[in-house]
């Protein structure tokens, strides 16, 4: 078993990130006679898939739907894990599109100077990214 703070050195994790995740219901402890937290040594891989599912953009409520896809017959294993990470291939596709078309828009609006998509002959002639809605449609919705 492990305390807290050991989990928090061993994850990378604050204690107070911690304590929020179990909140929440994607981890658990047990309490000690003194009222402390224990947690067993595989709430390590949980909290990495927490990080890492954090990353890929998922929300704390999509990754405890995913942790609850988990066995609780047994420690979840390799290829546990290997079963939850399979169905976000489309996602970071996904995002590494969005960050394509990121990269992009920078290098094509700030690298000329404007900085004005209304007045901006070469990117939005005629303000066409403002009939397609609020907000950076190019980088939300493509280009039309």
């Amino acid at each position: 078993m492990l305390t807290i703070n050991q989990v928090s050195r061993r994850s990378g994790v604050a204690a107070s990130a911690l304590r929020y995740y179990e909140e929440r219901g994607l981890i658990t402890s047990e309490r000690a006679g003194s009222g402390h937290r224990r947690y067993e040594r595989a709430v390590l891989r949980r909290v990495a898939f927490i990080v890492f599912a954090q990353r890929v953009g998922l929300s704390l409520d999509e990754i405890k739907a995913e942790l609850g896809k988990l066995p609780t017959d047994h420690v979840p294993r390799g290829d546990d894990w290997a079963r939850l990470s399979e169905n976000w291939t489309k996602r970071i596709d996904e995002r590494i599109a969005e960050m394509e078309r990121l990269k992009r828009g920078l290098t094509e609006c700030i690298s000329c100077g404007c900085l004005s998509l209304e007045t901006c002959a070469l990117t939005n002639p005629a303000d066409r990214a403002g009939r397609m809605g609020p907000g950076p449609r190019y980088w939300v919705g493509g280009r039309q």
